[in-house]
């Protein structure tokens, strides 16, 4: 009796993580290894220099292939005072934001926040936002789970030729799961 009771147990461990879809199914690119992104550096992609929505850089720290597509963290160097985003949606993606260097005004559904250096604010998926630049230059980790297509996105709006039309723009968030929703924010 004791012998079909532990047989019953190891089957229900073994059929446990299929049945509540609790296992680990993603086989991604990565090692199993950690790294080191030098300061200063990009991961994979270099600095990729932004065109359209705002110039900054985006240093990709570290990739959705790392994480198995789970997050995916920027070095944002802001250059663009009082340009930033227009207001979008995120359909997948939470995003969390941590103001390094420079001063930043941010929306989040009908509410607004001015950010300093040490400060974040996270912005839920399916939320419209914005943010805007207010200092000179600025510096910003940009954190955002799951990764989706955001690595895409901004490698997509730095190899633009040209500076993109507001049509070309709203087609490249589409294709990258975002929607823009409204202008960029005005500083207040």
């Amino acid at each position: 009796m004791k012998r079909n009771r532990f047989i019953a147990t190891v089957a229900a461990f073994t059929v446990a993580p299929f049945v509540f879809g609790i296992q680990n199914q993603k086989t991604g690119l990565s090692s199993g290894k950690g790294f080191k992104i030098n300061a200063g550096e990009g991961r994979i992609h270099g600095h990729i220099s932004l065109k359209g929505i705002n110039s900054n850089i985006m240093d990709l720290k570290i990739s959705g292939k790392d994480t198995n597509g789970d997050l995916a963290i920027f070095e944002q160097t802001s250059l663009s005072q009082g340009r930033g985003t227009p207001l979008h949606v995120h359909h997948f993606q939470d995003e969390v934001f941590y103001v390094v260097d420079g001063q930043y005004y941010f929306q989040v559904g009908d509410d607004k926040y001015h950010l300093n250096a040490g400060e974040s604010i996270f912005l839920p998926r399916k939320v419209p936002h914005a943010w805007t630049q207010v200092s000179e230059r600025g510096k910003m980790i940009v954190t955002f789970q799951p990764a989706g297509k955001m690595e895409e996105f901004f490698v997509t709006m730095s190899g633009l030729k040209d500076n993109p039309t507001p049509e070309v723009i709203a087609g490249v968030f589409a294709e990258n799961e975002m929607q823009i929703v409204g202008p960029p924010l005005k500083i207040t």
